[in-house]
């Protein structure tokens, strides 16, 4: 750990001595939360302690100071990551509240804003989690366009807060509509098309109104999802984690509803029964 964070403070120290442009800084900063080696996304108690350790380096900074802010939004992560969401949200309020006295630029508040969106979800605040988000996909679809890497995630996160609330049919709809997108924008094996397409399956199952062959559909999808996730992160990462055991909840109704559907049908299959 103490390598990996050395690595980041040097890299992006030197970065700023060279005064390369905001490009070259975020690539530099990345190390921060992302393997310099596979370019994974860090997650668990690795992300939590790279956390810390940025806050850390860069504290000192006056409190509107870009990096500093940063460093913020990125001890938040850890936190989250760590599944200390109580404090991660508290950090997130700072972090936006700093970004509005530093006059942050609308992008930058939108990327406060939907990181405080998934505080609120994490601790299971999903009406205030959902708001957000929906503000966020409207404003980047509007801005950006729906071809957009941030539209793409905006509306993952959208769609995922939606189906929490049980809005299956809603999410349903933007995730009809966004998946073929970020297939294309971010390619098969991306962790956000993996993503989307792990809560639409699961928004088959999870309707109310679901048929047999909804049902049946979802196992197969978290099927063919649980395998890609497993080759591409690893048995350990929580998508693949997470895929499985959403596999495991589609298996149970899908047992559930061929169940019932059996006795229905032994039912109505028995002759009546004879009058006295």
């Amino acid at each position: 750990m103490s390598c990996l964070a050395e690595q980041a403070k040097i890299l992006f120290a030197e970065a700023e001595e060279n005064n390369l442009d905001g490009e070259a800084l975020d690539a530099r900063f990345r190390r921060w939360h992302t393997c310099s080696l596979c370019e994974q996304y860090y997650h668990g108690v690795v992300l939590c302690a790279l956390g810390w350790a940025c806050m850390k380096t860069y504290a000192g900074r006056p409190e509107t100071d870009g990096v500093r802010i940063s460093a913020i939004g990125q001890l938040a992560n850890g936190l989250g990551g760590a599944g200390r969401n109580e404090e991660g949200l508290s950090v997130r309020e700072v972090e936006l509240a700093m970004k509005r006295r530093a006059g942050a630029s609308e992008q930058s508040m939108l990327v406060a804003q939907n990181n405080l969106a998934a505080s609120y979800h994490e601790i299971g605040r999903f009406e205030e989690s959902t708001r957000l988000r929906q503000d966020v996909y409207s404003v980047r679809l509007k801005l950006l366009g729906i071809s957009h890497e941030e539209t793409v995630s905006a509306a993952y996160n959208y769609a995922l807060s939606l189906l929490s609330l049980e809005r299956d049919e809603e999410a349903k709809s933007v995730l009809r509509k966004m998946v073929p997108v970020a297939r294309r924008v971010l390619g098969e094996d991306h962790l956000v098309t993996l993503g989307m397409r792990t809560i639409y399956a699961q928004s088959l199952y999870s309707d109310p109104g679901a048929t047999l062959d909804d049902l049946r559909e979802g196992v197969r999808k978290l099927e063919d999802l649980k395998r890609t996730a497993r080759r591409v992160f690893g048995g350990a990462h929580p998508l693949a984690v997470g895929v499985e055991g959403t596999l495991r909840e589609s298996r149970e109704a899908l047992r559930a509803r061929e169940g019932l559907n059996f006795i229905s049908e032994a039912l109505a299959a028995m002759p009546p029964p004879r009058s006295a």
